[in-house]
């Protein structure tokens, strides 16, 4: 059994009291990570299809599904036109899809309340094959059977990689939510 200087309020832990996230921090890493990710793909050059999977809408998704109430449902927006402006899609693609996304996964949550990894993953898996599958018809290009042939490799590299998305936003979080000490 440890035991507990009173006095100095401390366990093994540190000290547990005068600690608190720090507001910034707290706020800006989610919307930070979600640019990020929709940087990230400018910087892959691919010949014919892209392979990089929309890493800012998984990163969106991932917010989305792990912390449900911190990004408000108007958040597609803004992130949609700054991934529209990088992107290269016709500008309000990634706004309407983004923001068709956010309500559609708060339809979902509010249809089953409970949630489970698989439900996520399947959520996720669903959302970002029908971003890609509307990006490819809002470019202008038409859906055919070799166009889906050739997107193929990018829609299953987007699924596979959900798990280590929805791994690296927790990690994300517990920094976001990490405490410090405050001073006064």
């Amino acid at each position: 059994m440890e035991r507990i200087n009173p006095r100095s309020r401390t366990d093994r832990y540190g000290k547990r009291i005068n600690r608190e996230p720090l507001p910034l921090l707290a706020y800006s890493l989610p919307y930070a990570s979600i640019l990020l990710g929709s940087l990230l793909p400018v910087l892959f050059i691919s010949a014919e299809m892209p392979l990089m999977p929309p890493l800012g809408f998984m990163m969106l998704l991932g917010w989305r599904i792990m912390r449900p109430g911190l990004l408000p449902q108007w958040a597609g927006l803004p992130l949609g036109a700054f991934d529209d402006l990088l992107s290269g899609q016709p500008f309000g693609s990634a706004i309407l899809l983004w923001s068709l996304a956010m309500i559609a996964i708060e339809l979902v949550e509010a249809r089953f309340p409970w949630r489970g990894f698989w439900q996520d993953w399947i959520s996720a898996a669903l959302a970002t094959t029908s971003y890609i599958l509307l990006a490819i018809v809002f470019s202008g290009a038409k859906l055919t059977g070799a166009m889906l042939t050739v997107s193929l490799p990018q829609l299953l590299i987007a699924v596979m990689l959900y798990p280590v998305i929805a791994r690296f936003v927790a990690w994300l979080d517990r920094l976001r939510l990490m405490r410090i000490r405050v001073v006064a």
